[in-house]
């Protein structure tokens, strides 16, 4: 595990230390989840954006129609 000398203005440090305290868990761990989100984020993106580059009309066409013209269950309307 790596440790990071981290700056951060005041107000978010502040912010960041009272979520943290809301949220029952230590600072170093607030931060190093929110890191983690915006790392998962963007790579999701990425991935997003490879996979995209795979697709193509003729396969959406073929999976959508297998899709069932039945009408959706009230609880699946939107």
């Amino acid at each position: 595990m790596a440790a990071v000398s981290l700056r951060l203005p005041n107000s978010i440090y502040e912010l960041a230390k009272s979520l943290s305290k809301e949220d029952h868990v230590s600072l170093n761990q607030f931060i190093a989840t929110a890191v983690s989100e915006k790392v998962s984020a963007l790579n999701t993106e990425s991935y997003i954006n490879e996979r995209s580059k795979r697709a193509s009309k003729e396969k959406f066409l073929k999976a959508l129609s297998k899709v069932s013209n039945e009408e959706a269950e009230p609880y699946d309307r939107l």
